[in-house]
């Protein structure tokens, strides 16, 4: 993927991105599950906790998040075809009221974005407009720290992701090497704190890398010696060898969809249908986290058609192909959010494209979400109503929607603050986007 766009100056100029965030642990997962890795795993606390006694909360969500890198335009995600002051600002990029697939009278969804309509109108998915953080820089990098770091802007300081800081503060539901599960090449900003999480480019990377013929003796004699003790070192290596005998079972490589859905063929389709895997394998998931880059878009955007509907084309057939893989049996334990850093400048430029801005939409989707609705109070496009040089304002804190989500999908007994550190969210902010489980 091309991360050119880090380091984007907010006018469409680039220079050289940062250094990688994190070296990933991906080698000593997939390689070895044996002997020390196994020794890792038990030492999680959370992990240990778990192994030796504590209960575990089975009405948990698994919560699976999709971040949008490099500043999706909400304006062409959610269009407010109501609001005169969209189609005099972009002349040339907006979409008419007559493609718009229409949400509520006043908003719409973008075309491309067609396979999550069914979802919004049947209540599995709700969207929040003029949502962001309130980082005012306009950088790609510190805008996804903030984000990705749960803090309200980029003076807050903190080296932990929320998603770290949530898994940290949550006793896991069982002793899984598979609690939390990043796709790519590097552990995301969101995940940075937590020790029981793991990065994978694909499920064939959790296996015993060895010799054919080999790998079955070796599983038969680390089954026989952690088969009795009651040690931390032994539960971790009876819970990693169940994993393994699971992927063994459903063989994800073979993986077959349900219900007709059939999944793109590109790199966030296929990472979805393996957390759809991994959900229904039931190997102790509770997070899973997902990118999907090529949002800058300074030139050439496109309308109905072009650059931004290629890149949505993906999003709604992927996201939709989930959904409907997952159907109503398992769909009631799962949320999806979907976020980016910021948005897009209301007025399109000179290049038929849109410039760094601020506020933009968030979509949450499953089994448990008040769906069916536009959340967020709408500021308007009046120019006497936009923000610096020309943005939609962010009425909606972010924090706000992943809280709720927290409190009343994942574990109402963690401690918002613990998680959201600079101010957390009260419950009276929330939005009622989601249902209590």
């Amino acid at each position: 993927m091309n991360q050119r766009w880090i380091s984007c100056d907010g006018d469409g100029n680039t220079g050289t991105p940062p250094d990688p965030r994190v070296v990933t642990r991906r080698a000593a997962l997939g390689r070895v599950l044996a002997g020390a890795a196994l020794a890792g795993w038990a030492g999680h606390s959370a992990l240990a906790q778990v192994a030796l006694g504590g209960k575990p909360d089975a009405g948990r969500d698994v919560l699976v998040t999709l971040f949008l890198r490099g500043a999706a335009d909400g304006l062409s995600m959610i269009i407010p075809h109501g609001d005169p002051d969209y189609y005099r600002a972009r002349p040339t990029l907006a979409i008419a009221r007559k493609t718009a697939l229409d949400l509520d009278g006043f908003f719409g969804l973008h075309p491309a974005l067609g396979a999550l309509a069914p979802h919004f109108h049947e209540g599995r998915m709700a969207t929040v407009h003029a949502v962001g953080s309130q980082d005012r820089t306009r950088s790609h990098f510190e805008a996804m720290a903030t984000m990705e770091r749960g803090l309200p802007d980029n003076r807050a300081t903190s080296s932990s992701g929320w998603l770290g800081r949530y898994l940290t503060a949550t006793p896991a539901v069982s002793p899984s090497p598979l609690r939390a599960v990043a796709w790519g090449d590097l552990l995301p900003d969101s995940l940075r704190g937590a020790i029981d999480t793991t990065v994978l480019s694909s499920l064939g990377d959790f296996r015993l890398d060895l010799p054919s013929g080999r790998a079955g003796n070796l599983t038969a004699a680390l089954a026989g010696l952690y088969a009795g003790g009651e040690d931390a070192v032994s539960a971790a290596g009876r819970e990693t060898l169940s994993v393994l005998n699971s992927l063994h079972r459903i063989d994800p490589a073979h993986y077959r969809p349900e219900n007709a859905a059939t999944y793109p063929k590109t790199d966030l389709g296929v990472g979805l249908r393996q957390v759809a895997c991994l959900i229904k394998a039931n190997v102790g998931l509770e997070v899973a986290c997902l990118d999907r880059g090529g949002w800058d878009t300074h030139v050439g955007q496109g309308g109905a058609t072009g650059w931004l509907a290629q890149q949505l084309t993906d999003i709604g057939d992927s996201l939709g192909a989930f959904m409907q893989d997952l159907g109503a049996s398992h769909l009631g334990r799962v949320t999806v959010v979907v976020m980016t850093e910021f948005g897009r400048r209301v007025a399109e430029n000179s290049g038929l494209g849109t410039d760094h801005g601020r506020a933009s939409a968030l979509f949450v989707l499953g089994g448990g979400v008040n769906g069916g609705r536009v959340y967020g109070r709408w500021p308007g496009l009046a120019p006497d109503k936009l923000e610096g040089p020309g943005d939609l304002p962010v009425t909606t804190d972010y924090r706000t929607i992943l809280a709720e989500i927290i409190a009343r999908r994942l574990s109402p007994t963690t401690p918002l603050p613990a998680v959201f550190p600079g101010g957390a969210p009260g419950t009276d902010s929330f939005l009622g986007i989601v249902r209590a489980a």
